[in-house]
Protein backbone atom coordinates (compact mmCIF):
# COMPACT_ATOMS: atom_id res chain seq x y z
CA UNK A 1 0.00 0.00 0.00
CA UNK A 2 2.97 2.91 0.83
CA UNK A 3 4.37 1.95 -2.86
CA UNK A 4 0.75 2.43 -4.07
CA UNK A 5 0.26 5.09 -2.05
CA UNK A 6 3.39 7.03 -3.26
CA UNK A 7 2.92 6.82 -6.64
CA UNK A 8 -0.94 8.07 -6.51
CA UNK A 9 0.71 11.20 -4.62
CA UNK A 10 2.78 11.77 -7.42
CA UNK A 11 0.37 11.49 -10.21
CA UNK A 12 -1.74 14.17 -7.93
CA UNK A 13 1.02 16.28 -7.93
CA UNK A 14 1.63 16.03 -11.24
CA UNK A 15 -1.66 16.19 -12.34
CA UNK A 16 -1.92 19.57 -10.52
CA UNK A 17 1.01 20.81 -11.97
CA UNK A 18 -0.30 19.59 -15.95
CA UNK A 19 -3.61 21.51 -14.73
CA UNK A 20 -2.05 24.55 -14.17
CA UNK A 21 -0.63 25.19 -17.70
CA UNK A 22 -3.69 23.74 -19.76
CA UNK A 23 -6.03 24.80 -21.27
CA UNK A 24 -9.27 23.58 -21.39
CA UNK A 25 -12.16 24.26 -24.77
CA UNK A 26 -14.74 25.95 -24.02
CA UNK A 27 -17.76 24.33 -22.52
CA UNK A 28 -19.59 24.24 -25.85
CA UNK A 29 -16.99 22.85 -27.48
CA UNK A 30 -16.45 20.07 -25.27
CA UNK A 31 -20.42 19.19 -24.97
CA UNK A 32 -20.22 19.47 -28.85
CA UNK A 33 -17.95 17.06 -29.38
CA UNK A 34 -19.18 14.81 -26.35
CA UNK A 35 -22.60 14.36 -28.26
CA UNK A 36 -21.14 13.72 -31.52
CA UNK A 37 -18.99 10.58 -29.96
CA UNK A 38 -21.89 9.67 -28.31
CA UNK A 39 -24.28 9.66 -31.81
CA UNK A 40 -21.29 8.30 -33.96
CA UNK A 41 -20.93 4.85 -31.40
CA UNK A 42 -24.97 4.63 -31.57
CA UNK A 43 -25.79 5.77 -34.89
CA UNK A 44 -26.30 1.81 -36.04
CA UNK A 45 -28.87 0.66 -32.64
CA UNK A 46 -32.07 0.85 -32.95
CA UNK A 47 -32.58 3.84 -31.32
CA UNK A 48 -29.97 5.63 -33.43
CA UNK A 49 -31.48 4.30 -36.30
CA UNK A 50 -34.71 5.44 -36.08
CA UNK A 51 -33.76 9.12 -34.77
CA UNK A 52 -31.72 9.21 -37.65
CA UNK A 53 -28.49 9.87 -35.75
CA UNK A 54 -26.17 9.59 -39.22
CA UNK A 55 -28.23 12.22 -40.65
CA UNK A 56 -27.49 14.84 -37.56
CA UNK A 57 -24.41 13.73 -37.67
CA UNK A 58 -23.67 15.13 -41.33
CA UNK A 59 -25.80 17.92 -40.43
CA UNK A 60 -23.98 21.68 -40.24
CA UNK A 61 -24.94 21.72 -36.52
CA UNK A 62 -25.17 18.86 -34.78
CA UNK A 63 -26.19 19.87 -31.59
CA UNK A 64 -29.13 21.94 -33.34
CA UNK A 65 -30.64 18.75 -35.35
CA UNK A 66 -30.39 16.45 -32.18
CA UNK A 67 -32.99 18.57 -30.41
CA UNK A 68 -34.84 19.17 -32.99
CA UNK A 69 -35.11 15.10 -33.93
CA UNK A 70 -35.01 13.58 -30.67
CA UNK A 71 -37.68 14.32 -28.43
CA UNK A 72 -37.26 14.99 -24.50
CA UNK A 73 -37.60 11.11 -22.47
CA UNK A 74 -39.09 10.48 -19.26
CA UNK A 75 -38.28 6.93 -17.46
CA UNK A 76 -41.76 5.87 -18.47
CA UNK A 77 -41.57 6.75 -22.19
CA UNK A 78 -38.16 5.74 -22.99
CA UNK A 79 -38.80 2.35 -20.97
CA UNK A 80 -42.37 1.82 -22.33
CA UNK A 81 -40.77 2.44 -25.78
CA UNK A 82 -36.83 1.29 -25.88
CA UNK A 83 -35.71 -0.04 -22.72
CA UNK A 84 -38.06 -3.01 -21.96
CA UNK A 85 -36.49 -4.47 -25.26
CA UNK A 86 -33.42 -4.51 -23.67
CA UNK A 87 -34.65 -6.32 -20.04
CA UNK A 88 -35.66 -8.95 -22.62
CA UNK A 89 -31.93 -9.54 -23.72
CA UNK A 90 -32.18 -7.84 -27.04
CA UNK A 91 -28.92 -6.25 -28.68
CA UNK A 92 -28.19 -2.89 -29.84
CA UNK A 93 -31.37 -1.33 -28.89
CA UNK A 94 -30.62 2.53 -27.65
CA UNK A 95 -26.68 1.59 -26.61
CA UNK A 96 -24.75 -0.91 -28.77
CA UNK A 97 -24.31 -4.58 -27.33
CA UNK A 98 -26.36 -6.09 -24.83
CA UNK A 99 -27.05 -4.57 -21.26
CA UNK A 100 -25.39 -6.70 -18.84
CA UNK A 101 -26.32 -4.87 -15.65
CA UNK A 102 -29.14 -2.66 -14.66
CA UNK A 103 -29.02 -0.74 -11.35
CA UNK A 104 -32.66 -0.37 -9.30
CA UNK A 105 -33.51 3.16 -8.90
CA UNK A 106 -36.77 3.90 -7.11
CA UNK A 107 -35.54 7.67 -6.63
CA UNK A 108 -37.74 9.12 -3.95
CA UNK A 109 -40.85 9.95 -5.72
CA UNK A 110 -42.35 6.80 -7.11
CA UNK A 111 -43.03 3.41 -5.10
CA UNK A 112 -41.81 0.96 -7.94
CA UNK A 113 -38.21 0.37 -9.09
CA UNK A 114 -36.53 1.87 -11.95
CA UNK A 115 -34.42 -0.02 -14.02
CA UNK A 116 -31.67 1.73 -15.38
CA UNK A 117 -29.17 0.29 -17.50
CA UNK A 118 -25.35 0.11 -16.88
CA UNK A 119 -23.14 -0.34 -19.93
CA UNK A 120 -19.24 -1.26 -19.79
CA UNK A 121 -18.99 2.19 -21.54
CA UNK A 122 -20.81 3.90 -18.69
CA UNK A 123 -18.50 2.42 -15.87
CA UNK A 124 -15.69 3.25 -17.58
CA UNK A 125 -16.83 7.10 -18.23
CA UNK A 126 -17.65 7.09 -14.59
CA UNK A 127 -14.07 5.29 -13.59
CA UNK A 128 -12.28 8.09 -15.60
CA UNK A 129 -13.93 10.78 -13.30
CA UNK A 130 -13.79 9.28 -10.16
CA UNK A 131 -9.61 9.38 -11.05
CA UNK A 132 -10.41 12.90 -12.22
CA UNK A 133 -12.14 13.60 -8.40
CA UNK A 134 -9.13 11.68 -6.60
CA UNK A 135 -6.71 14.33 -8.46
CA UNK A 136 -8.39 16.83 -7.05
CA UNK A 137 -6.96 16.19 -3.28
CA UNK A 138 -3.98 18.43 -4.32
CA UNK A 139 -5.77 21.43 -3.72
CA UNK A 140 -6.43 20.32 0.05
CA UNK A 141 -3.58 20.54 3.01
CA UNK A 142 -2.70 16.43 3.01
CA UNK A 143 -0.08 14.82 4.64
CA UNK A 144 2.23 12.66 2.22
CA UNK A 145 1.17 9.33 4.32
CA UNK A 146 -3.00 10.52 4.04
CA UNK A 147 -2.50 8.72 -0.10
CA UNK A 148 -1.60 5.12 1.87
CA UNK A 149 -4.68 5.00 4.33
CA UNK A 150 -7.84 2.96 3.46
CA UNK A 151 -11.17 3.89 1.57
CA UNK A 152 -14.44 2.81 3.19
CA UNK A 153 -17.11 3.26 0.73
CA UNK A 154 -20.24 1.86 2.26
CA UNK A 155 -22.27 0.77 -0.61
CA UNK A 156 -24.93 -1.76 -1.88
CA UNK A 157 -24.04 -5.04 -2.28
CA UNK A 158 -21.71 -6.55 -5.06
CA UNK A 159 -23.59 -9.87 -5.47
CA UNK A 160 -25.84 -8.98 -8.17
CA UNK A 161 -29.38 -10.42 -8.34
CA UNK A 162 -29.15 -12.85 -11.57
CA UNK A 163 -32.38 -12.24 -13.82
CA UNK A 164 -31.10 -14.88 -16.44
CA UNK A 165 -30.82 -11.73 -19.07
CA UNK A 166 -29.45 -9.06 -17.31
CA UNK A 167 -27.61 -8.96 -13.28
CA UNK A 168 -29.47 -5.96 -10.99
CA UNK A 169 -28.65 -4.16 -8.02
CA UNK A 170 -27.45 -0.83 -6.45
CA UNK A 171 -25.13 1.39 -8.46
CA UNK A 172 -23.02 0.94 -5.92
CA UNK A 173 -23.28 -2.59 -5.58
CA UNK A 174 -22.34 -2.73 -9.53
CA UNK A 175 -19.91 0.06 -9.13
CA UNK A 176 -17.85 -1.41 -6.36
CA UNK A 177 -17.96 -5.57 -8.21
CA UNK A 178 -16.09 -3.42 -10.92
CA UNK A 179 -13.63 -1.40 -9.67
CA UNK A 180 -9.67 -1.40 -10.96
CA UNK A 181 -7.59 -4.20 -9.49
CA UNK A 182 -5.36 -1.64 -7.72
CA UNK A 183 -7.74 0.04 -6.25
CA UNK A 184 -8.68 -2.71 -3.74
CA UNK A 185 -5.29 -2.53 -1.72
CA UNK A 186 -6.99 0.93 -0.07
CA UNK A 187 -10.99 -0.52 -0.21
CA UNK A 188 -12.66 -1.51 2.71
CA UNK A 189 -14.54 -3.09 3.45
CA UNK A 190 -13.32 -5.46 1.05
CA UNK A 191 -14.52 -8.19 -0.78
CA UNK A 192 -16.31 -10.10 1.29
CA UNK A 193 -18.42 -7.75 3.40
CA UNK A 194 -19.12 -6.09 0.45
CA UNK A 195 -21.48 -9.17 -0.81
CA UNK A 196 -23.64 -8.96 1.84
CA UNK A 197 -26.94 -8.36 1.18
CA UNK A 198 -28.56 -7.84 4.28
CA UNK A 199 -28.08 -4.08 4.97
CA UNK A 200 -27.60 -4.45 9.30
CA UNK A 201 -25.77 -7.10 9.07
CA UNK A 202 -23.18 -5.47 6.88
CA UNK A 203 -22.83 -2.53 9.23
CA UNK A 204 -22.44 -5.12 11.86
CA UNK A 205 -19.61 -6.37 9.81
CA UNK A 206 -17.97 -3.16 9.48
CA UNK A 207 -18.36 -1.94 13.36
CA UNK A 208 -16.61 -5.31 14.20
CA UNK A 209 -13.59 -5.14 11.40
CA UNK A 210 -13.70 -0.99 12.36
CA UNK A 211 -10.86 -1.70 14.58
CA UNK A 212 -8.42 -3.21 12.19
CA UNK A 213 -8.37 -0.38 9.51
CA UNK A 214 -6.78 2.99 9.44
CA UNK A 215 -9.25 5.10 7.64
CA UNK A 216 -8.36 8.07 5.29
CA UNK A 217 -11.65 9.00 3.87
CA UNK A 218 -14.90 7.52 4.16
CA UNK A 219 -17.38 7.34 0.89
CA UNK A 220 -21.57 7.05 1.00
CA UNK A 221 -24.91 8.74 1.33
CA UNK A 222 -24.80 11.01 4.98
CA UNK A 223 -27.67 9.05 7.10
CA UNK A 224 -25.99 5.55 6.77
CA UNK A 225 -22.31 6.64 6.73
CA UNK A 226 -23.50 8.71 10.31
CA UNK A 227 -25.40 5.78 11.84
CA UNK A 228 -22.39 3.56 11.34
CA UNK A 229 -19.88 5.87 12.47
CA UNK A 230 -22.40 5.97 16.09
CA UNK A 231 -22.29 1.96 16.06
CA UNK A 232 -18.33 2.16 15.58
CA UNK A 233 -18.04 4.49 18.53
CA UNK A 234 -21.27 2.74 20.57
CA UNK A 235 -19.15 -0.50 20.06
CA UNK A 236 -15.74 0.50 21.48
CA UNK A 237 -17.03 3.04 23.90
CA UNK A 238 -15.31 5.79 22.17
CA UNK A 239 -15.64 9.73 22.27
CA UNK A 240 -15.01 10.27 19.16
CA UNK A 241 -14.27 8.27 15.59
CA UNK A 242 -10.73 9.69 15.32
CA UNK A 243 -9.91 7.75 18.48
CA UNK A 244 -10.05 4.38 16.16
CA UNK A 245 -9.33 6.22 12.89
CA UNK A 246 -6.72 9.02 13.82
CA UNK A 247 -5.89 9.37 10.12
CA UNK A 248 -9.74 10.07 8.65
CA UNK A 249 -9.59 13.81 7.02
CA UNK A 250 -12.03 13.07 4.19
CA UNK A 251 -15.51 12.61 4.04
CA UNK A 252 -16.79 12.12 0.21
CA UNK A 253 -20.48 12.58 0.19
CA UNK A 254 -23.47 12.49 -2.45
CA UNK A 255 -26.98 11.78 -3.49
CA UNK A 256 -28.61 14.16 -0.65
CA UNK A 257 -28.04 17.06 0.49
CA UNK A 258 -25.84 17.23 3.46
CA UNK A 259 -26.57 20.07 5.36
CA UNK A 260 -29.35 18.35 7.51
CA UNK A 261 -26.63 16.03 8.64
CA UNK A 262 -23.72 18.26 9.20
CA UNK A 263 -24.19 19.17 12.87
CA UNK A 264 -24.89 15.85 14.16
CA UNK A 265 -22.33 14.46 11.84
CA UNK A 266 -19.90 17.01 13.51
CA UNK A 267 -20.49 15.54 16.99
CA UNK A 268 -18.98 12.44 16.07
CA UNK A 269 -15.69 13.69 15.15
CA UNK A 270 -12.79 14.51 16.90
CA UNK A 271 -11.04 17.16 15.05
CA UNK A 272 -11.97 19.07 11.70
CA UNK A 273 -12.27 16.70 8.28
CA UNK A 274 -12.77 18.17 4.56
CA UNK A 275 -16.10 17.56 2.97
CA UNK A 276 -16.51 16.89 -0.88
CA UNK A 277 -19.62 16.14 -3.03
CA UNK A 278 -20.05 14.40 -5.63
CA UNK A 279 -22.97 14.23 -8.39
CA UNK A 280 -22.99 10.24 -9.38
CA UNK A 281 -26.35 9.35 -10.33
CA UNK A 282 -27.27 6.17 -11.71
CA UNK A 283 -27.28 7.89 -15.18
CA UNK A 284 -23.98 8.73 -15.21
CA UNK A 285 -20.84 10.92 -12.89
CA UNK A 286 -22.51 13.89 -13.48
CA UNK A 287 -20.44 16.66 -11.16
CA UNK A 288 -18.21 16.35 -8.35
CA UNK A 289 -16.60 19.21 -5.92
CA UNK A 290 -13.42 19.89 -7.88
CA UNK A 291 -12.30 23.18 -5.86
CA UNK A 292 -11.30 23.18 -1.82
CA UNK A 293 -14.14 25.63 -0.11
CA UNK A 294 -16.19 26.23 -3.29
CA UNK A 295 -20.20 26.25 -2.81
CA UNK A 296 -20.96 24.04 -6.13
CA UNK A 297 -19.53 20.96 -7.96
CA UNK A 298 -17.90 21.42 -11.78
CA UNK A 299 -20.15 19.59 -14.21
CA UNK A 300 -18.22 17.14 -15.83
CA UNK A 301 -18.49 18.06 -19.56
CA UNK A 302 -16.05 16.37 -21.81
CA UNK A 303 -16.53 12.65 -20.26
CA UNK A 304 -19.38 11.04 -22.18
CA UNK A 305 -22.39 13.25 -20.91
CA UNK A 306 -24.07 15.68 -22.79
CA UNK A 307 -26.66 17.99 -20.72
CA UNK A 308 -29.69 19.59 -21.44
CA UNK A 309 -31.44 22.03 -19.10
CA UNK A 310 -35.08 22.50 -18.94
CA UNK A 311 -36.04 25.89 -17.08
CA UNK A 312 -38.14 24.36 -13.84
CA UNK A 313 -41.10 26.71 -14.06
CA UNK A 314 -45.00 26.16 -14.53
CA UNK A 315 -44.66 26.21 -18.48
CA UNK A 316 -42.37 23.58 -18.63
CA UNK A 317 -43.88 21.55 -15.78
CA UNK A 318 -47.20 20.21 -14.48
CA UNK A 319 -48.41 20.59 -10.63
CA UNK A 320 -47.61 17.19 -10.00
CA UNK A 321 -43.63 17.60 -11.49
CA UNK A 322 -44.66 15.95 -14.81
CA UNK A 323 -42.61 17.57 -17.92
CA UNK A 324 -44.69 19.20 -20.77
CA UNK A 325 -45.13 17.94 -24.47
CA UNK A 326 -42.69 19.95 -25.68
CA UNK A 327 -40.83 21.59 -23.17
CA UNK A 328 -38.45 24.88 -23.26
CA UNK A 329 -34.73 23.56 -23.47
CA UNK A 330 -31.46 25.02 -23.37
CA UNK A 331 -27.73 23.65 -23.25
CA UNK A 332 -24.86 24.66 -21.48
CA UNK A 333 -24.08 28.43 -23.12
CA UNK A 334 -27.50 29.51 -22.48
CA UNK A 335 -27.56 28.66 -18.86
CA UNK A 336 -27.67 31.47 -16.11
CA UNK A 337 -26.85 31.46 -12.75
CA UNK A 338 -28.98 31.65 -9.87
CA UNK A 339 -32.12 30.02 -12.22
CA UNK A 340 -33.43 26.69 -11.55
CA UNK A 341 -33.72 23.64 -13.91
CA UNK A 342 -34.21 20.10 -14.35
CA UNK A 343 -31.42 17.86 -16.20
CA UNK A 344 -31.95 15.97 -19.34
CA UNK A 345 -28.71 13.71 -20.28
CA UNK A 346 -27.93 11.52 -23.28
CA UNK A 347 -25.08 9.32 -22.01
CA UNK A 348 -23.31 5.78 -23.08
CA UNK A 349 -25.70 3.92 -21.49
CA UNK A 350 -28.39 4.90 -24.23
CA UNK A 351 -29.82 7.37 -22.46
CA UNK A 352 -31.40 10.04 -25.01
CA UNK A 353 -32.05 13.66 -23.67
CA UNK A 354 -33.50 11.84 -20.58
CA UNK A 355 -35.13 13.66 -17.80
CA UNK A 356 -33.46 12.34 -14.58
CA UNK A 357 -35.85 14.28 -11.76
CA UNK A 358 -33.26 16.52 -10.11
CA UNK A 359 -33.30 19.87 -10.33
CA UNK A 360 -30.04 21.93 -10.03
CA UNK A 361 -29.06 25.68 -10.04
CA UNK A 362 -25.55 26.94 -11.31
CA UNK A 363 -23.70 29.16 -8.40
CA UNK A 364 -20.60 29.46 -11.52
CA UNK A 365 -20.96 29.91 -14.33
CA UNK A 366 -17.20 30.57 -15.42
CA UNK A 367 -16.29 27.23 -13.62
CA UNK A 368 -19.69 25.53 -14.61
CA UNK A 369 -20.19 24.62 -10.94
CA UNK A 370 -23.95 23.82 -10.08
CA UNK A 371 -25.90 22.88 -6.83
CA UNK A 372 -28.46 19.98 -6.31
CA UNK A 373 -31.63 21.82 -5.51
CA UNK A 374 -34.34 18.79 -5.47
CA UNK A 375 -36.35 16.84 -7.44
CA UNK A 376 -38.88 17.57 -10.11
CA UNK A 377 -41.75 15.99 -7.90
CA UNK A 378 -40.75 17.00 -4.52
CA UNK A 379 -41.77 20.41 -3.79
CA UNK A 380 -44.61 21.80 -2.64
CA UNK A 381 -46.67 24.32 -4.29
CA UNK A 382 -50.42 23.91 -2.84
CA UNK A 383 -51.14 27.74 -3.46
CA UNK A 384 -48.42 29.16 -5.73
CA UNK A 385 -45.37 28.58 -2.78
CA UNK A 386 -43.15 27.08 -4.88
CA UNK A 387 -41.15 25.55 -1.88
CA UNK A 388 -38.15 23.62 -2.92
CA UNK A 389 -36.26 21.01 -1.09
CA UNK A 390 -33.55 23.52 -0.72
CA UNK A 391 -35.77 26.21 0.86
CA UNK A 392 -36.42 23.52 3.50
CA UNK A 393 -32.90 22.32 3.76
CA UNK A 394 -31.65 25.78 4.11
CA UNK A 395 -34.22 26.54 6.48
CA UNK A 396 -33.86 23.34 8.82
CA UNK A 397 -29.99 24.05 8.55
CA UNK A 398 -30.51 27.58 10.28
CA UNK A 399 -32.65 26.21 13.01
CA UNK A 400 -30.39 23.27 13.74
CA UNK A 401 -27.65 26.16 14.38
CA UNK A 402 -30.06 28.58 16.26
CA UNK A 403 -31.61 25.76 18.48
CA UNK A 404 -28.15 23.73 18.91
CA UNK A 405 -29.82 20.69 17.86
CA UNK A 406 -29.18 18.13 15.17
CA UNK A 407 -31.10 17.33 12.77
CA UNK A 408 -30.79 14.47 10.74
CA UNK A 409 -34.03 13.11 9.20
CA UNK A 410 -37.27 16.04 8.23
CA UNK A 411 -40.27 15.64 5.50
CA UNK A 412 -42.78 18.23 4.50
CA UNK A 413 -46.53 17.09 3.55
CA UNK A 414 -49.18 19.73 2.07
CA UNK A 415 -52.30 18.60 3.84
CA UNK A 416 -56.13 20.34 3.30
CA UNK A 417 -57.06 22.77 6.27
CA UNK A 418 -60.90 23.66 6.00
CA UNK A 419 -61.49 25.75 2.32
CA UNK A 420 -57.46 26.11 2.38
CA UNK A 421 -54.09 24.50 2.59
CA UNK A 422 -51.33 23.90 5.36
CA UNK A 423 -47.89 22.54 5.44
CA UNK A 424 -46.96 19.36 8.08
CA UNK A 425 -43.16 19.36 8.90
CA UNK A 426 -42.19 15.71 10.84
CA UNK A 427 -38.87 16.88 12.15
CA UNK A 428 -36.39 14.08 13.73
CA UNK A 429 -35.02 15.21 16.64
CA UNK A 430 -33.42 13.41 19.58
CA UNK A 431 -32.75 16.51 22.22
CA UNK A 432 -35.30 18.51 24.65
CA UNK A 433 -36.70 21.39 21.95
CA UNK A 434 -39.48 23.91 22.00
CA UNK A 435 -41.17 22.88 18.88
CA UNK A 436 -43.63 25.68 18.98
CA UNK A 437 -40.25 27.97 18.95
CA UNK A 438 -38.81 25.58 16.13
CA UNK A 439 -41.66 25.86 13.94
CA UNK A 440 -41.88 29.67 14.01
CA UNK A 441 -38.73 30.07 13.35
CA UNK A 442 -38.82 27.45 9.87
CA UNK A 443 -41.49 29.65 9.13
CA UNK A 444 -39.46 32.85 9.47
CA UNK A 445 -36.32 31.74 7.59
CA UNK A 446 -38.89 30.43 4.63
CA UNK A 447 -40.15 33.57 4.11
CA UNK A 448 -36.89 35.25 4.10
CA UNK A 449 -35.50 32.54 1.28
CA UNK A 450 -38.78 32.66 -1.02
CA UNK A 451 -40.27 35.36 -2.10
CA UNK A 452 -43.76 33.17 -2.95
CA UNK A 453 -44.04 31.89 0.23
CA UNK A 454 -44.94 35.26 2.96
CA UNK A 455 -47.21 36.13 0.09
CA UNK A 456 -49.06 32.61 0.56
CA UNK A 457 -49.01 32.62 3.73
CA UNK A 458 -51.32 35.42 4.21
CA UNK A 459 -53.67 34.20 2.57
CA UNK A 460 -54.41 30.50 1.12
CA UNK A 461 -51.60 28.34 3.05
CA UNK A 462 -53.07 30.17 6.64
CA UNK A 463 -51.21 27.36 8.75
CA UNK A 464 -48.08 25.22 9.41
CA UNK A 465 -47.75 22.15 11.71
CA UNK A 466 -45.24 20.49 13.22
CA UNK A 467 -44.53 16.92 14.92
CA UNK A 468 -41.20 16.37 16.13
CA UNK A 469 -40.07 12.62 16.27
CA UNK A 470 -37.16 10.53 16.91
CA UNK A 471 -35.13 10.52 14.33
CA UNK A 472 -34.68 6.13 14.23
CA UNK A 473 -38.43 6.38 13.13
CA UNK A 474 -37.75 7.63 9.92
CA UNK A 475 -35.07 4.79 9.33
CA UNK A 476 -37.88 2.14 10.89
CA UNK A 477 -40.20 3.34 8.26
CA UNK A 478 -37.94 2.89 5.46
CA UNK A 479 -36.85 -0.63 6.64
CA UNK A 480 -40.84 -1.75 7.47
CA UNK A 481 -41.19 -0.48 3.35
CA UNK A 482 -38.10 -2.34 1.86
CA UNK A 483 -35.85 1.00 1.48
CA UNK A 484 -33.18 0.09 3.70
CA UNK A 485 -29.88 0.29 2.25
CA UNK A 486 -26.40 2.05 1.33
CA UNK A 487 -28.32 4.93 -1.88
CA UNK A 488 -31.76 4.81 -0.04
CA UNK A 489 -32.83 8.28 1.22
CA UNK A 490 -36.03 9.22 3.01
CA UNK A 491 -38.11 11.89 0.70
CA UNK A 492 -38.46 15.38 1.52
CA UNK A 493 -41.76 15.80 0.48
CA UNK A 494 -44.30 12.79 1.28
CA UNK A 495 -47.79 12.82 -1.50
CA UNK A 496 -50.57 10.52 -2.03
CA UNK A 497 -50.01 7.49 -0.85
CA UNK A 498 -46.67 7.46 0.90
CA UNK A 499 -48.32 9.92 3.10
CA UNK A 500 -51.35 8.17 4.15
CA UNK A 501 -48.56 5.25 4.91
CA UNK A 502 -46.12 7.66 6.54
CA UNK A 503 -49.17 8.59 8.83
CA UNK A 504 -50.68 5.28 9.93
CA UNK A 505 -46.84 4.08 10.54
CA UNK A 506 -46.34 7.51 12.64
CA UNK A 507 -49.52 6.48 14.33
CA UNK A 508 -48.86 3.18 15.71
CA UNK A 509 -45.62 4.18 16.63
CA UNK A 510 -47.62 6.25 18.77
CA UNK A 511 -49.23 3.16 20.36
CA UNK A 512 -46.63 0.89 20.83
Amino acid sequence: MALLGSILKRAIHLNKTVARVRKKPSASKQQTKTLIKLLSRAQYTSFGTFYGFTKILQSENPVEEFRKRVPVFDYNKLYTHWWHKTLEGNEDICWPGRIKYFALSSGTSESASKRIPITSDLLKSNTKTSMRQIMTLSNYDLPDDFFEKGILMLGGSTDLVNQGAYFEGDLSGISQANIPTWFHVFYKPGKAIARERDWNHKIDMVVEKAKDWDIGVIVGVPAWIQLTLERIIERYKLNNIHEIWPNLRVYTHGGVSFEPYKKGFEKLLGRPIHYIETYLASEGFIAYQSRKDCKGMELVLDNGIFAEFVPFTPQNFDDEGNIVENPEVKWIDEVKEGEEYAILLSTPAGTWRYLIGDTIKFTDLAHREIIITGRTKHFLSLCGEHLSVDNMNTAIRNVSEKHNIAINEFTVAGIPDGSLFAHKWFVGVDEPVDKDQLLQDIDACLCRVNDDYPVERKHALKNIYIETIPSQWFYDWMEENGRIGSQTKFPRVLKGDRLANWQAFIQKKKGE
